[in-house]
């Protein structure tokens, strides 16, 4: 006789709708992937009186979404409420601590507090299931945590945030300005109504931290992500792009230097010829590097409801299942301290425009703090002079070091025919 599993979800906005709808109405269908029935018996929201799509006749309504974690039948809390502090954190470790399992989208939550939730996961012996926290439709926790456990991976890197990307699409396509765009994106319900979260680079950090700690058996460290997002991105930055083979990406990238961790999530000029370099619109792509397996790479939609319920739904039926491992895919006595590796400590080439007033000698001075600083000028790109006299100027770089170029840029902002803050992007060469 098939067990039947009872389950609360906290949070109903479009994806905590949409899970709901699919437990409901996709029963025989997840039974038959599970040997199960599904019963969701609470649900709780900001608002009671919202519409909604979907028929809560039958199910408790719970006004604080915390008294969730003390129903005595739960056996899964789905938290889709958000957030790395308040009701979700409060919600989640009292589930925890309630002997409930707990599967979540939320990322912010996961990179801030993961390493104390692993600790309570594994000395209550529940599952924790948080498939959907990164990357949404993809199964990139899974992909590196199983699917890849086999391989010492040195590097991952990938579009971790959709908005972003749709962003630098868009840009490349229509030449538009950055906040004509994102606007845009607002309307469409591509961007929340405060995006600094996905624009500044913190959504693709938190992504990123969750990723390296699996990828390299390491606890979770978020504060070690260096971040920078691409409110500085203009389309002049995206033409000289292509005219030099690349394109734009917003990029986390974790790698291992020696015995320590690098992980930043920065704007990247790629080769228009590699296939990350092609992923366009609100899509994410992940790549994996190790010895032997030479590159996965991981493609599909990163966030909306259907593909978020989808990743919520597949660890639910890995709970049905009984499948399970450990929070990090490494037991806890065995994940390894690594140092934060500094940015400065890098090496690469780099694009950098500048906007300069057109006056005879400038371009001298611009190579001549290059050259007092041992950076090495590969191409050098000018446009037409603007009507109040300036001109953008672009200088990329043969390999040289982090350090060197910031503080070329610091001297590039002391000359007087330097009228704003340069744009530095690093050039990242993968192999594919």
């Amino acid at each position: 006789m098939a067990r039947t599993i009872n389950i609360a979800i906290a949070g109903l906005g479009t994806v905590g709708a949409e899970t709901y709808r699919i437990i409901t109405e996709e029963s025989d269908f997840l039974k038959a992937r599970s040997s199960a029935n599904f019963n969701v018996v609470a649900v709780s929201a900001k608002s009671k009186d919202k519409k909604r799509d979907v028929d809560l006749t039958g199910v408790e309504w719970i006004a604080d979404c915390r008294d969730i974690a003390d129903i005595d039948n739960i056996d899964v809390v789905i938290e889709l409420v958000g957030g790395s502090e308040g009701v979700a954190k409060d919600l989640v470790e009292k589930a925890i601590t309630n002997g409930k399992s707990v599967i979540t989208a939320n990322k912010a939550l996961v990179a801030t507090h993961g390493n104390n939730i692993g600790e309570l996961v594994a000395k209550h012996d529940v599952m924790f299931g948080y498939e959907a926290a990164v990357a949404g439709g993809i199964p990139i926790i899974k992909t590196i945590r199983e699917g890849l456990a086999s391989n010492r991976l040195s590097k991952i890197y990938g579009i971790l945030n959709g908005t972003c990307n749709y962003i630098l699409s868009v840009m490349r396509e229509t030449g538009q300005e950055f906040e004509d765009i994102l606007a845009d994106a607002q309307r469409l319900g591509y961007a929340e109504s405060d995006p600094s979260f996905d624009v500044d680079g913190v959504d693709a950090a938190h992504k990123l931290a969750i990723l390296s700690a699996i990828a390299f058996q390491t606890p979770i460290n978020f504060s070690g992500v260096y971040v920078e997002g691409i409110r500085l991105i203009s389309p002049i930055d995206i033409d000289f792009a292509t005219e030099l083979g690349y394109r734009i990406k917003l990029l986390g990238i974790g790698e291992l230097l020696g015995n320590g961790l690098q992980q930043r999530v920065r704007p990247c000029l790629v080769p228009v010829n590699i296939p990350i370099a092609q992923v366009e619109d609100v899509f994410n792509a992940v790549a994996a590097e190790a010895e032997g397996l030479g590159t996965s790479l991981s493609y599909g939609r990163g966030a909306g409801a259907g593909p978020t319920s989808s990743a919520v739904l597949s660890d639910l039926l890995d709970f049905a299942n009984n499948r399970r491992t450990s929070f990090l895919g490494t037991a806890d006595s065995e994940l390894v301290v690594r140092p934060i590796q500094e940015l400065q400590k890098l090496s690469g080439s780099y694009y950098l425009r500048l906007q300069v007033y057109d006056r005879p000698g400038v371009l001298a001075d611009l190579t001549a703090v290059f050259r007092d600083k041992g950076v090495s000028v590969e191409a050098l790109l000018q446009r037409g002079r603007n009507p109040d006299g300036t001109v953008p100027v672009v200088l990329t770089t043969h390999e040289t070091s982090e350090e060197a170029i910031q503080k070329s840029v610091a001297e590039f902002e002391k000359l007087e025919n330097v009228v704003e803050k340069p744009c530095i992007l690093p050039i990242e060469n993968f192999a594919g």
